[in-house]
């Protein structure tokens, strides 16, 4: 059975990275690092990688951004809101610059530059930063901090982008899975008394 060049090149990329095993990797943390790798490459294709990444992107900057603004809330931590001429300068606007940024390279850019890892991660964390201003956006008014719904869309959200992460993320993790039960099977084998 032929396979096709993109699906040579997973393949290949992942016996890359398992080579690191039979360099002589001891360390649990660097053996589970390199599970991880090899999966990322060898389980998915491109557009996979880049739709986990901007899963990854925009949970990680939802939390972030949940996090800093509760802080900011509170009066707690180094982060202060950011206003020029008196006026807040609210997320949503860093999320739709960062949003055109990645359109103008999916119009414009070339086939390497669409595909790098930064646009998929900027992807989102820009979709991220809009998405937690939402209710803004629709009622045009700063409700950021109202109670009615918030808890109930933090958890919404957040749900959505924590599953979309897992979903996403399956190939790797069942890889790493099984390369895990295959390391301890062959350990448990050659550690066992020959008859």
């Amino acid at each position: 059975m032929r396979y096709g060049r993109s699906a040579d090149r997973r393949r290949n990329a992942g016996r890359r990275w398992r080579s690191g095993y039979s360099a002589g990797v001891t360390d649990p943390e660097q053996r589970l690092s390199h599970s991880f790798r090899s999966a990322f490459y060898s389980e998915l294709d491109a557009g996979q990688r880049a739709a986990l990444l901007s899963w990854l992107a925009f949970t990680g900057t939802f939390g972030g951004v949940r996090g800093i603004t509760g802080s900011i809330r509170a009066g707690r931590g180094p982060f202060k809101n950011l206003s020029v001429g008196g006026e807040h300068l609210h997320h949503y606007m860093w999320g739709i610059g960062i949003l055109t940024g990645v359109g103008a390279v999916a119009v414009r850019g070339e086939e390497r530059h669409r595909r790098h890892p930064v646009v998929a991660l900027s992807y989102g964390g820009g979709l991220a930063l809009i998405v937690d201003e939402f209710a803004l956006l629709l009622d045009l008014k700063d409700v950021y901090w109202a109670k009615q719904g918030r808890v109930s869309v933090d958890i919404g959200v957040g749900g959505i982008a924590l599953a979309g992460s897992y979903f996403a993320a399956l190939p790797v993790l069942r890889a790493v899975t099984r390369d895990r039960r295959d390391r301890r099977r062959k350990r448990r084998a050659e550690s066992a008394p020959a008859s």
